[in-house]
């Protein structure tokens, strides 16, 4: 493995024994959250990957290196000032000695190198609403990775429609937790059906092994939120104010959930935290039930 490439003692320990490991990014603790908002998450993250029986294993750039598995201590360094970073972002973060905080599509690709076929996170990203041509890379990560990713669908302000067909055409199993329909990150349901249902993470498990055998790469399992919310106004009005104020590319999710935080009086702060925390734990949950099979 790479020098670049620094695995903490616990996830290289996990690794080596075949035990179950769940990678969780940490832009969501640099830039998903007020300080220290973001590093409570990223902490109750870890703490629900442990309760169900699996390692967590946090990614980020620090010191000049790509770390896998950080300390309390460590998750602090990840402040609003960090940089994004996407996969064609590590190398250049890790050179540089920035701090860098990586998206779903970095964690992905920094999970690839490691050898970890599970992550958990808020929502992925996607197409951008009327701009087709705009694709997160959370997206040809996730298709050229063999993991599961366990989020609450697509996040809410892109284009949830275009990026399930786009996922559809790259051979992405989307699979619904318990649901019929795409949860639409704060709400449990409204989006598109899914095409296949599981109903426990023994189900989720063996589906992606057998995804596997046949050659596939990614998997999405959405999971609906603990808590239901209905922000798609809130969501609209501050699409509309980001375009207004010239807000674009990476500028526009951390501008989007700060407006409806706000707007809402810290209810979607709420859910959002809620979600991550229950997708966290249902990773480990299907990293252990694949550990057992």
């Amino acid at each position: 493995m790479s020098e670049l490439l620094q695995l903490s003692d616990e996830v290289r320990e996990a690794l080596d024994a075949g035990l179950p490991v769940v990678a969780l990014e940490t832009t969501l603790v640099a830039h998903g959250f007020p300080a220290p908002d973001g590093v409570e998450v990223g902490l109750a993250s870890e703490a629900a990957v442990r309760d169900a029986g699996a390692t967590p294993a946090t990614v980020g750039v620090l010191d000049g290196r790509i770390r896998v598995g950080l300390s309390a201590d460590e998750l602090e360094r990840f402040t609003p000032d960090a940089r994004k970073l996407g996969p064609r972002d590590l190398a250049a973060c890790a050179v540089q000695g920035a701090v860098g905080a990586t998206t779903v599509g970095g964690t992905l690709a920094v999970a690839r190198a490691a050898g970890i076929r599970f992550l958990a996170t808020g929502g992925i990203g996607g197409v951008h609403r009327g701009a087709p041509e705009d694709v997160s890379a959370d997206v040809p990560a996730l298709a050229a990775t063999p993991t599961v990713v366990v989020s609450s669908g697509i996040k809410s302000l892109l284009d949830v429609p275009a990026t399930t067909e786009l996922l559809e055409t790259l051979g992405v199993p989307v699979l619904g937790f318990r649901v019929d329909t795409l949860p639409l990150f704060y709400a449990a349901e409204g989006g598109p059906p899914v095409p296949q249902r599981v109903e426990s993470p023994d189900e989720a498990a063996r589906v992606a092994r057998a995804h596997w055998e046949l050659g596939g790469a990614g998997l999405l399992l959405a999971s609906p939120p603990p808590e239901s919310l209905d922000a798609v106004e809130l969501i609209e009005e501050a699409l509309v104010e980001a375009k207004r104020q010239g807000v674009s590319g990476q500028a526009v999710t951390p501008f989007v959930l700060g407006r409806i935080h706000e707007r809402s009086g810290g209810r979607t702060r709420a859910v959002n935290r809620a979600l991550i925390v229950a997708n966290a734990r249902l990773a480990g949950e299907v990293a252990v039930a694949y550990g057992a099979l």
